[in-house]
């Protein structure tokens, strides 16, 4: 197995790709979050147009058959309720996990819980052999995922910025790795 499942069941919650059927629900659910999405997500900063989900969602669609990221829908009873990754941009051997939730959704365990099986997925792939998630210094909510599925903390570090940061970033990248 090169990539992990297209659908993935969890208990409270059913993990997706990404449609091109979604435009609508994703610039919906986006759009409801932005105040709670606009602290730590430079790409939230802005008006959230259709067109930026059109392009969201095309480049869900390149990257999964290119294999350079795999994107996942989160939803709970068929209602979108956020985003998961697994992403390759921390070299050949290990994945990235990156997501963000609608506020209607946080509090319940849904993050944990999908990255807690996206970890398990990202490990049963060949040549993988450590999962990483990264976040801002600032983002405590963010920190607590890893830290509630035993990773651990491996750097602290001011980035280069290739975009500008967001109001509640401290500036400070927090990297927690789980090994196989």
């Amino acid at each position: 197995m090169d990539r992990p499942a297209e659908e993935i069941a969890l208990e409270s919650a059913v993990l997706r790709r990404w449609r091109s059927t979604d435009l609508a629900a994703l610039h919906r659910v986006v759009t409801e979050a932005l105040p709670h999405l606009r602290p730590w997500m430079p790409w939230a900063a802005g008006d959230y147009s259709l067109e930026s989900a059109a392009a969201f969602l095309q480049k869900t669609q390149d990257n999964w058959h290119t294999g350079r990221a795999f994107t996942y829908a989160i939803t709970v009873g068929g209602t979108i309720a956020g985003c998961i990754s697994l992403e390759r941009r921390i070299g050949p051997t290990g994945l990235e996990i990156g997501y963000w939730l609608h506020p209607g959704h946080t509090g319940r365990g849904l993050v944990t819980t999908a990255a807690a099986e996206l970890v398990d997925r990202a490990l049963a792939l060949p040549g993988v052999d450590h999962v990483e998630i990264w976040h801002d210094a600032g983002n405590t909510a963010s920190g607590a995922v890893p830290q509630r599925l035993g990773f651990t903390c491996v750097d602290r570090r001011s980035p280069p910025r290739e975009l500008p940061t967001s109001p509640g970033e401290a500036g400070i990248d927090v990297i927690w790795r789980l090994t196989r």
